[in-house]
């Protein structure tokens, strides 16, 4: 199958639709997230303090991987543009990237609590267990290694008194995958007051990893794509079966 790559046009409205989309599913309030894509040499990220409702692809700003933050378009982008960049240098398969101050997720990272194997879903994120970093100020260079690290063979991490981060080959993908990681926050949280959630084995939860990646879009999609398709939460990838 020839490989297809999305235009920096369709990149940019696909940035917009996630960022408008993690705000109407619940996943986040005001501007206090943001979204980005990897296009080529660079990453397309949201601007820093803009109503996601007022965007316009021409207002997504445009960052050079290889700089150290210099940026073009008319309004300065993320103040969380430097894990962004970070993470994108680091992980050669993220594509795209949605950071979030999700409530169930946040309630986990303020104590420091990382999501373990409760639910076979963990899979999702590549291993047993989500990770949550110490804490760092937003923006900084510490926070953005911490997120690094914490997200070595991860596909999400939570930042420590912060919020959530959660990266896709492309930006369906990393949606999808901030829809999943609220929801397991959500139900950890709930089993929580039920009682003592079993944790499943290791061993269990890597041969799911393996099994996912057979199915739905992972066994025919090749490359990553930008669209303006948000998931639905009825309509979602819940369980790959």
């Amino acid at each position: 199958m020839k490989r297809m790559i999305p235009t920096e046009a369709a990149s940019r409205r696909a940035v917009i639709a996630k960022a408008r989309a993690m705000n109407a599913l619940g996943l986040n309030e005001g501007t206090a997230g943001n979204v980005s894509a990897r296009h080529g040499d660079a990453m397309l990220i949201t601007p820093s303090g803009t109503p996601y409702d007022t965007l316009t692809p021409r207002m997504i700003a445009r960052m050079a991987l290889d700089g150290a933050g210099a940026w073009t378009g008319p309004l300065k982008p993320s103040s969380e543009w430097r894990f962004h960049l970070d993470i994108y240098r680091a992980r050669p398969d993220a594509g795209a990237i949605v950071h979030t101050h999700a409530t169930h997720c946040t309630a986990f990272a303020m104590l420091r609590r990382p999501l373990r194997a409760t639910h076979y879903m963990i899979a999702a994120f590549g291993g047993p267990d989500v990770r949550c970093t110490d804490y760092a100020p937003y923006g900084t260079a510490e926070l953005s290694a911490l997120a690094v690290e914490g997200l070595r063979d991860r596909h999400a991490v939570l930042l420590g008194s912060h919020g959530m981060i959660v990266i896709g080959r492309d930006a369906d993908e990393a949606l999808w995958r901030a829809v999943e990681l609220e929801t397991l926050a959500r139900q950890t949280y709930i089993a929580t007051q039920m009682g003592e959630p079993v944790v499943l084995p290791d061993d269990e939860i890597m041969r799911t990893v393996e099994r996912f990646k057979g199915y739905g879009l992972n066994a025919t999609r090749e490359t990553p794509r930008a669209t303006g398709k948000s998931p639905s939460p009825a309509k979602g990838r819940r369980s790959p079966r």
